[in-house]
């Protein structure tokens, strides 16, 4: 028999290799099905329950790996900062904008979650969807919600929006190059800001900012939306 260590460096090992080839093969057929926020997750689910890794081994070896989510998030800044000429020239429309899509991201969410009868759990973890996983697990504490949760569904909503988001551009005709980053970025958090990135330039600086100051206003509110939505 292994011990517990062995399963523990065999999931990390098997989390870096599944992310790494569905990279190799997305480069190659640009498809949704071999995303990697989609496809490495399936090769890794499909391995660890074939090989009957509890959970609690999975994570031992491979928590690190959501640590590392802050400092990737808080790398954002460093081309914001480049850019900052144009937060300061759009202040106003990025203050209102953000605003506005909290609110709707989170009322939305929680409402259509009570219309389907959902448990509170589910809609208190649901509720911080919208955000970066960093920002939206500390947000979800202070409501009650579940943070594994949250983070399934924050990634659920990055790649949907990531999926899709262009789509939804040129349905609604959002031309300009910081209507798209914008958009992006306050509902796909992380996954559309990279998308933003692959639009350009302009259109991943303004993602990243409408990103970030999405999830500090979220958790600032966060005790504000608890008392009031439940």
């Amino acid at each position: 028999m292994f011990n517990l260590s062995f399963w523990a460096i065999i999931s990390l090992a098997m989390t870096l290799a599944f992310y790494y080839l569905s990279k190799v093969i997305y480069k190659r057929k640009r498809s949704l099905l071999f995303m990697p926020l989609i496809f490495a997750p399936v090769l890794l689910v499909a391995a660890v329950l074939s090989l009957g890794i509890p959970y609690s081994d999975y994570m031992a070896d491979s928590h690190w790996l959501l640590w590392m989510l802050g400092p990737a998030t808080v790398a954002f800044a460093i081309p914001v900062y480049d850019n900052r000429e144009l937060i300061r020239r759009h202040w106003m429309s990025l203050s209102v904008g953000v605003m506005v899509s909290v609110l709707v991201a989170v009322t939305s969410t929680v409402f259509i979650a009570r219309w389907l009868e959902l448990p509170e759990l589910l809609q208190r973890s649901m509720a911080m969807r919208s955000i970066t996983t960093p920002f939206a697990v500390e947000a979800t504490k202070m409501i009650g919600g579940q943070s594994d949760l949250t983070a399934l569904f924050v990634v659920l909503t990055g790649v949907i929006g990531m999926a899709v988001g262009e789509i939804v551009l040129a349905f609604f005709s959002i031309r300009s190059r910081f209507g798209k980053g914008a958009s992006l970025g306050a509902s796909a958090h992380g996954a559309g800001t990279a998308k933003a990135y692959q639009l350009g330039n302009s259109e991943g600086v303004v993602s990243s900012v409408v990103m970030m100051i999405a999830g500090m206003i979220t958790v600032l509110i966060a005790p504000l939306i608890g008392t009031v939505l439940w």
